[in-house]
């Protein structure tokens, strides 16, 4: 008997150490398992706040931009009598701020082609020297820089500036949105009070590669003399390649190259209540000089809310063919929204201008617009 329970006690000695053992093992593996849990949580957090911290990145270095113009026309004159309703503008375009001081613009209309696509690098501490290289608004008139977002009238440009700086109805230039291929230095001087622009252009328009070896200079200056005021004067030296012919410059044939010079000068004041822009414009294109003058501008009933706008608009497409042209607006604007707003106008024309034929002749047209933007 008691050799039996002697013999017991090794055995009992031995089980008890590998339950030990196992019970260690059995900790050991929980508690990696436990930290390998643990690790997987904190990679996963990890990789939710790299996600998270790239997002909020992009987020604020791309900032996107849109609007869209779309309303209906009533035309009538001795030869015809129209009615439409149409989409002007669908545009939308995205900024990308590398660093404080490169960036990017795309703008693409989805109702026409690709707009405008540059980069922006500031070379000065302050602003004072910036340069831009790509595809964007030619620095030419007072409006044609501005937004058509910002105009009072459904048209949006004067005839002046929209025959002189190519947004489209000079044959000779075609339809190139007032923009150009090319390089610019500008900036803000004398405590912000003064801004230059040069520019060296192509001269052919968007999306194209230049059809002379000419290109064309184009300078401006914005003077700031008092609060809301501005004087701006701009002119352009530069030889045009002709795209079509024109019935404003007959002697001027297809794909010949041809010295196409221009000068304005303008006015421009901004308060609360009054809005009003006004510029002379002059142009030649070899022999044809074509001159005009227009003030545009809008008073508030409700400030931020309810405007009266009304714009008188002359300009002779050829001094020498008394290709003169008259046009009256008025209508009324309501902002809805912020940036958003509904357009009535009434315009008379004494003329009817197409790339073809100049006839004077009564135009009269009713006008209706709605704008949407954001950002």
């Amino acid at each position: 008997m008691y050799r039996q329970q002697k013999g017991y006690v090794p055995f009992l000695l031995l089980s008890l150490f590998s339950f030990s053992n196992v019970q260690a093992e059995e900790n050991g593996s929980v508690k990696n398992d436990s930290t390998r849990v643990e690790n997987l949580v904190q990679e996963k957090q990890c990789e939710e706040n790299s996600a998270k911290k790239f997002v909020s990145d992009v987020s604020e270095r791309i900032k996107l931009h849109g609007y869209a113009q779309a309303g209906y026309t009533y035309q009538k004159n001795s030869a015809q009598e129209v009615n439409t309703f149409d989409i002007k503008r669908t545009l939308l375009w995205a900024n990308a701020q590398i660093n404080d001081r490169w960036s990017f613009l795309f703008m693409h209309d989805f109702n026409s082609q690709v707009q405008e696509f540059y980069t922006d690098f500031r070379i000065t501490k302050n602003n004072a020297l910036y340069v831009r290289l790509g595809q964007f608004k030619n620095g030419y008139s007072l409006e044609n820089p501005l937004s058509p977002t910002a105009m009072e009238t459904i048209d949006v440009y004067s005839e002046g500036v929209t025959y002189l700086s190519g947004c489209g109805s000079d044959p000779l230039f075609g339809v190139q949105y007032g923009r150009d291929l090319g390089l610019s230095l500008f900036g803000n001087v004398c405590e912000n009070k003064l801004r230059y622009e040069l520019q060296v252009m192509n001269g052919q328009g968007i999306n194209r590669k230049d059809k002379n070896n000419s290109k064309d200079v184009i300078g401006r200056l914005e003077w700031e003399p008092a609060k809301n005021l501005k004087i701006v004067t701009t002119g352009q030296l530069g030889r045009g390649h002709a795209v079509a012919t024109s019935v404003y410059a007959p002697d001027i044939a297809l794909d010949q190259n041809y010295d196409r010079n221009r000068f304005s000068v303008g006015v421009d004041y901004k308060s609360r209540r009054l809005n009003v822009h006004s510029e002379y414009l002059q142009g030649k294109d070899d022999k044809v000089t074509s001159n005009g003058v227009y003030v545009t501008g809008s008073v508030a009933l409700i400030p931020s809310t309810l405007d009266l706008v009304g714009s008188y608009d002359y300009f002779n497409f050829n001094q020498d063919l008394d290709f003169d042209q008259h046009k009256c607006v008025f209508g009324i604007q309501w902002w809805y929204f912020k940036k958003c707003r509904l357009q009535l106008q009434y315009v008379y024309k004494n003329a009817v201008a197409t790339p073809t034929s100049f006839v004077h002749d009564d135009n009269h047209a009713i006008m209706c617009q709605v704008q949407v933007r954001f950002n």
